[in-house]
């Protein structure tokens, strides 16, 4: 096979290619299907369930376990990448939670919440989850290796856009797999058979991308028991090189709170509508829901194009703390959203500034690294302030909910987080004019 040099358009094509391959699993099961799956197990009104030796209100357990996979995920990407950068094979790791991913959801078609079945269903959920989240500590990681720094953004905001479109194709499918059903209980089994074409189309579209990127720069160096735990030491490495880099570091402060909030958003945010929002009736809700992703899913792209247009006229931090306004508003926006109505408007709303927040987010950290060949242990840092981030936003918003029974409670505490990102971006240094 060829070699593709960095800067080349098939490379970066290739790699862009896995968000229209990845991203399908943040669209039918985080965003959309699976949570209104999820939620419709649950006939009663006061919607709580026994697991793990505890009662828990539903839209709780499911936010504690999330919370749960992202601690994990956090303590295992460091042991994972020190292992991908020592014997030079990061793409090894990338397909193998690609596969885990890939796996989990098949198993979501046996979902059920039976005190016999609830926790392997929550396996299953946990597998998708830690699937998806710990490849992209490595495809992260590539971005740098494969793309010079002023082909960054646009590539970057190209990889969210492909899965935007990727995503919403499979949604489509399958939202006429389950609206031509007549039942429930058959637009149910639709459902399950969705969660089955998601890992069909991660695990086979990924293979162009698995084609085409590099394993990395090769060692020779086999795993030991004293390597287990090298990505630790790099981590400690990176941190004592941030606090040589001012810039960097006052930005992964500022990243660290800010992708706290929106990453919980996302996660939650069709629970959030299902439990708050007055629909007319379960059909209403169901297409409702669905609607609103795809809204959030198409806009996004231009979202993600205009952001990384606004960057390049702005500046990437000057973009970052509008992006962040905006989210601060739609905080305090949510918190009143009653009608069906208001729920678009918000869906709106958010798909303006989620790619275009995420895609920054992603290409601003590359930009502001220092000159290493050892980007994996950079992105892994990324990654742990990341998921740490997410751990702690979920759980917070999770003891909001099981405590007041209330998710807008959670949803207004959040506002906090994006004021707080937009005092600390305001500290990341201006060193030229176009503050990059």
């Amino acid at each position: 096979m060829i070699e593709l040099q960095k800067g080349s358009k098939k490379l970066y094509n290739a790699w862009a290619f896995y968000d229209w391959a990845n991203s399908v699993y943040t669209l039918t099961i985080a965003s959309s299907l699976f949570p209104i799956f999820y939620s419709s197990l649950f006939l009663t009104e006061v919607k709580k369930l026994t697991a793990f030796g505890y009662e828990f209100k539903s839209t709780a357990l499911i936010t504690f376990v999330t919370a749960f996979t992202f601690l994990v995920i956090a303590f295992m990407s460091p042991i994972l990448s020190g292992i991908a950068d020592y014997v030079g094979n990061k793409k090894f790791f990338m397909k193998l939670f690609c596969y885990v991913g890939s796996a989990g959801c098949l198993g979501l078609y046996w979902f059920e919440i039976t005190p016999d079945r609830i926790h392997l269903s929550l396996l299953f959920y946990f597998m998708g989850l830690i699937g998806y989240w710990g490849s992209l500590v490595f495809y992260n990681s590539y971005l740098p290796d494969i793309a010079f720094e002023d082909q960054q953004d646009s590539i970057s905001a190209k990889g969210f856009s492909m899965g935007y479109i990727g995503s919403v194709v499979l949604l489509i499918i399958n939202l006429i797999m389950v609206m031509t059903q007549e039942t429930g209980e058959d637009k149910m089994e639709m459902m399950r058979y969705s969660f089955i074409t998601v890992g069909v189309w991660w695990a086979l579209f990924s293979q162009y991308s698995f084609y085409w990127l590099p394993k990395g720069a090769k060692t020779g160096n086999k795993v030991t028991k004293d390597v287990i735990f090298n990505g630790f030491k790099e981590l400690k490495g990176v941190w004592f090189q941030l606090k040589q880099n001012l810039k960097l570091k006052r930005y992964l402060y500022a990243f660290f709170v800010f992708s706290m909030a929106v990453q919980t958003i996302m996660l939650v945010a069709v629970y959030f509508g299902e439990e708050e929002i007055a629909w007319a009736d379960e059909d209403a809700k169901t297409i409702g829901l669905i609607g609103s992703i795809l809204i959030i899913q198409i806009i996004a792209i231009f979202g993600a194009l205009l952001t990384s247009w606004a960057s390049s006229k702005y500046g990437n931090i000057k973009t970052l703390i509008i992006v962040n306004f905006i989210w601060m508003a739609l905080c305090f926006y949510a918190y009143f959203m009653v009608s069906p109505l208001q729920f678009y408007i918000a869906a709106g709303l958010v798909g303006f500034v989620m790619g275009g927040i995420q895609s920054l987010a992603r290409s601003t950290y590359s930009k502001f690294l220092p000159e290493t060949d050892d980007t994996t242990s950079f992105f892994s840092f990324y990654d742990v302030a990341e998921k740490i981030g997410i751990v702690i936003g979920m759980l917070i918003y999770g003891t909001i909910d099981q405590v007041t029974g209330s998710m807008r409670n959670s949803i207004l505490f959040l506002f906090v987080f994006f004021l707080f990102g937009i005092v600390l971006l305001y500290r990341v240094p201006r060193h030229t004019a176009k503050s990059r």
